[in-house]
Parts: structure tokens; sequence; C-alpha cells
């Protein structure tokens, strides 16, 4: 679901403006640049983002190696230093961007708004010796992206390589609002002007990834359906690309092969065409078919898990219940590696916190007694 209020031609425009200065554009990169962090200490050393001790997890544009741009919810990036500070670089901020940064387990927020210095990215009295940071973005691609240009450290200090994390899995959510994790820790109402309470590191992906000790992908957004929703252009335009627009270059598949793929769309393709008395859109069924066969042919090995719920629409919609329905229906026939889930668990607005761990041990059990995720 999209900010209400929004027309669908302010909404796009929105979208058209972040996608054309999202960063896929290497000549913008020289041209918007926004204030990075410094240490107080006037001895320091830089550390560029093409070092190769930082690790990257996710779909990232690295088009320039020492110039990164973080994309997607759910990116991640790790840094093994040594010292007592460090102080994170970026540039070219778009939209708003917020980050989880964790320092030896403790996690504050980075916040990062177009035109303005970046808030809480820098880290100091961290004591002697060895430390790790990861960086996790709350915050969905739509929202804004931002360049990553590494780190300064301390007079004398040095990064080094980290072990990569022994994942058991290799999970990928594709969805909607719902997946990205939007408004879950916001209040009563849902709000759209401050990204900093979209928070994908509370979402049902994130924690059904984290019980199965499984690599994280989310390429979610808010608004998207089959084929209307609250954005103008549908999933199929997406799921592919490296930025969240249509004429975005194409992401490398081959790159990161995910074992489980979960793909939760529909709500919006309900929610959109009701609120202006029209049908529910015809070609869902068989545009949903075509979408997860477009999948199946990226990864041929991968189980896809076909989800649906956590608001209204996906839940008790008649018009998206039946559609969807066929649509698995069709998926499943001769396919022993696709399967579906339909959460219970269903809120009048966005899922918050609370709903969204409802949301993932509902997932995380059929999962395990289904013998899905083995």
């Amino acid at each position: 679901m999209p900010p209400s209020g929004l027309s669908d031609v302010a909404q796009a425009s929105s979208l058209l403006r972040l996608r054309t200065i999202a960063g896929w554009k290497p000549a913008l990169l020289s041209i918007l640049v926004l204030v990075t962090s410094s240490l107080a200490s006037a001895a320091t050393v830089p550390v560029s983002a093409a070092d190769p001790a930082i690790r990257y997890e996710g779909r990232f544009d690295t088009t320039q190696a020492d110039a990164p741009v973080v994309i997607w919810q759910g990116s991640r990036i790790t840094v093994g230093f040594e010292g007592d500070s460090l102080a994170l670089n970026f540039d070219a901020a778009k939209g708003q961007v917020f980050f989880d940064a964790t320092i030896d387990g403790t996690t504050t927020r980075v916040d990062l708004r177009e035109g303005q210095p970046p808030v809480g990215a820098t880290f100091t009295g961290l004591g002697a010796g060895r430390h790790t940071l990861t960086l996790f973005k709350r915050s969905e691609a739509a929202a804004g992206t931002v360049v990553f240009r590494g780190v300064t450290l301390g007079d004398g200090a040095t990064v080094h390589a980290t072990p990569a994390p022994a994942y058991a899995l290799r999970m990928l959510f594709f969805g909607d609002s719902i997946t990205v994790g939007a408004n879950n820790e916001d209040g009563i109402e849902d709000q759209w002007d401050d990204r900093s309470t979209h928070n994908n590191a509370k979402s049902y992906a994130r924690l059904t990834a984290d019980a199965f000790a499984a690599d994280y992908r989310n390429i979610a957004v808010s608004g998207m359906g089959i084929c209307e929703g609250y954005v103008p252009f549908p999933a199929k335009d997406i799921w592919d690309r490296v930025y969240p627009a249509p004429d975005s270059p194409r992401a490398d598949l081959t790159a990161w092969i995910p074992d489980i793929v979960f793909v939760n769309y529909g709500e919006n393709d309900d929610s959109f065409t009701k609120k202006d008395e029209r049908p529910f859109p015809s070609a869902f069924a068989a545009e949903y078919v075509a979408l997860v066969r477009s999948m199946r042919a990226a990864w041929p090995q991968a189980r896809i898990v076909i989800l649906r719920g956590g608001m209204f629409g996906g839940s008790e919609s008649p018009r998206l219940r039946g559609p969807w329905d066929a649509a698995v229906e069709e998926l499943e026939r001769g396919d022993a590696r696709i399967a579906h889930f339909a959460f219970a668990h269903w809120t009048p607005h966005h899922p918050r916190a609370a709903d969204h761990k409802i949301m993932a041990v509902a997932l995380i059990a059929w999962l395990r007694t289904s013998g899905f995720c083995r």
C-alpha cells in the first residue's frame, strides 16, 4: 500500500525522480555529493569501499567498485577493523535511507536523508583491539538509495577480513509493503513521511530467514502488484532488476542462487482496483503464473513458496482468493518444488512488528513440518 493521500501522478513522479537519481548513472555520483562523516582526530586512515576486506551481501549496483550503491532492504555490509573509532562515509543519498549498525553486538541507527549530513555514522570509544561492524539496510529500495564510500579509521588502524557466515540456506523474498516491513514500527496509524519506522529487520521475511540461519535477500516494493498497484509498473518489470525501476539494468541472477524463493503479491491488485470500484484484474492468475515461471527458469532447482496474506485483501478478499487459488493450482501442477502457504493472521492496517512475529512463527512452523525447508 502507498502513502495515503498521494495521487497516482504524484506517486509516479516521485518514483521516477528517485530512479533517475538513484545512482545507476555514474555521472551523477560526482555531481551530487553528501557531506560525509569524519572523525574528530586529525590523524585518520581512509579505507576504500573497494577494499577486499569489506563484505557485501545483497543486490548492489557495483558499476563503480569504490562506490557501490546500496539499494535493497536487507542489504548488508560487514567490516572487520581495529582501533577505538570508525566513521562511515557516504555519497549521494537520495530520499531516506536508514541502517542498523551493529558493532560487537550493540546496534544503533544510522540516518541518511537527502541534502542533510549523516546522523549516527561516527563511532568512538570502542576500545582497543578488533571489532566487527555490520550495516543492515532497514528502509526499502523505493524510499531511497545511497553510495557507500568506505570507512575512516583512527591513526594506524586497519581493516581485516571477517569469516563468512556459515549459512545453512539461501532465502529470497519477493513482495510488496508487507514483505518490506512497511509501517511496522508505526503507532496506531500508518505513516509514510518518515521511513525510519519502516524496518525490514523486523519483517516476517527477515525473521524467517534468521530462524533457518539463511542468507537473506529481499526484493520487495511497497504498492506493487501483479497487474495493478500503487506504483506505475508490475512485479514482472522489477523482480530481476538492479534498481526498483523497469529501465534499470538487469541483475546477474547467477551471482547468487537461492535455495528457497518466497513470492507474496496480490494485496495491491485488490485494494488499488477496489478503491476505484473497478473489477479485480482479469489477467491476475495468468500473470502470476508467468512471473513465477520466469523465476523458475532463472533458478531451476530452487523451491518456490507462493504466499498470501498479512492484510485484509490477501486474507479475506474473495476477489483475490479465487484468482490466487487458480494461479497456485496451475503452478503446483507438475512442479513438486512449488508449494503455497496462506497466513491466517492479518491486520486492517500494515502489520506491526508484533504481527510480523506472529506471521513468521506460522511460516517457520509450516516450513519445518512440511519438510519444504530441509
